[in-house]
């Protein structure tokens, strides 16, 4: 068994409760009300204080702004530290977004864990816990951008090259990875915050088990937690990531096993044709078996997105 292995078991064992709205998929209680812990409610290694990403005025979408917004997005840093065996920083950080269903967040298996993971190669992972939409489609795309300029603008104090700098997501936070990498812009140069001034696009991305498509293959309850029951045919297409691939679309590593049930192949399928019709690097690794979750985070099947997806990263 791996070493991130064990570490994913426990964490399991700890956290996670089956979701009776989304059958086959594990969600965390009350992710977002309590403090990021580890096993036994320790801190997890090497992380950062959580930190907001917004200030009093929340972003809700449309340009809109909540200042009753009793909400917030958070981000924690995990730093390699060599001292606790992880290798010497490289300058490469992920933005990772938990699943869940756009109803949960799976923070420990599918967060804290795949940033200890990512520390162990010398890897900067940013754990974000983004805010549930609700029916409020823009608000965590606004979130997975934020962060991602965020990081961006603080390049040099974190010790991370600006210019590698990729988002990670698993099932539903897939989704979102996969929205903010084909939802991105430059920033705004006539801005006054430093933040806002960055661009958004992620240098890479690197989906596992992701819902895609927001039409018939996607995954029922993600897509009404994000676009309510009755979404238009506009709101549909906009957050059909395999719709929104453009030749400025970076890099993107897939992993997906083919007898995922919650989450059929095909969107991962989907969106690996349009990335080679437009000629954008791309890997789709088509696991045996695993199922939605790769068999609960461990065996084989995980083992082999780690290792593949890894040493894809670092050839980047």
């Amino acid at each position: 068994m791996s070493r991130f292995s064990v570490i994913a078991f426990a964490l399991i064992a700890s956290f996670l409760i089956v979701d009776p709205s989304n059958p086959g998929h594990w969600v965390l209680a009350d992710t977002t009300k309590t403090a990021d812990s580890g096993e036994g409610g320790q801190p997890v290694k090497n992380q950062s204080a959580r930190t907001p990403l917004w200030g009093k005025r929340v972003p809700v979408g449309d340009g809109k702004y909540d200042e009753g917004e009793s909400e917030n997005a958070f981000i924690t840093i995990h730093h390699p530290n060599p001292s606790e065996g992880d290798a010497v920083s490289n300058g490469i950080a992920v933005v990772i977004c938990p699943g869940g269903g756009y109803g949960g967040l799976v923070i420990g298996p599918e967060g804290h864990g795949i940033a200890d993971w990512l520390n162990h190669s010398g890897i900067t992972g940013i754990v974000l816990e983004y805010r549930l939409p609700k029916g409020r489609h823009a608000v965590p795309l606004l979130d997975a951008n934020r962060a991602i300029r965020l990081v961006r603008s603080k390049a040099e104090s974190l010790g991370i090259n600006p210019k590698q700098i990729g988002i990670m997501g698993f099932s539903a936070g897939g989704h979102l990875a996969s929205t903010a990498a084909t939802h991105f812009d430059a920033g705004s140069q006539a801005s006054n915050d430093l933040v806002s001034q960055q661009s958004s696009r992620p240098d890479f991305a690197v989906l596992v088990y992701p819902v895609v498509t927001m039409t018939d293959s996607t995954h029922g309850g993600s897509k009404a937690n994000l676009l309510g029951s009755n979404p238009t045919d506009g709101l549909v297409d906009l957050y059909s990531n395999e719709k929104q691939v453009t030749d400025k679309t970076p890099p993107i590593f897939l992993a997906h096993a083919i007898d995922d049930r919650p989450v059929p192949i095909e969107n991962s399928q989907m969106l690996y044709q349009a990335l080679t019709q437009k000629g954008i690097p791309a890997k789709l690794l088509e696991l045996p078996s695993g199922g939605h979750g790769l068999n609960g985070y461990k065996g084989p099947m995980w083992d082999q997105w780690q290792e593949e997806s890894l040493a894809w990263m670092l050839e980047l």
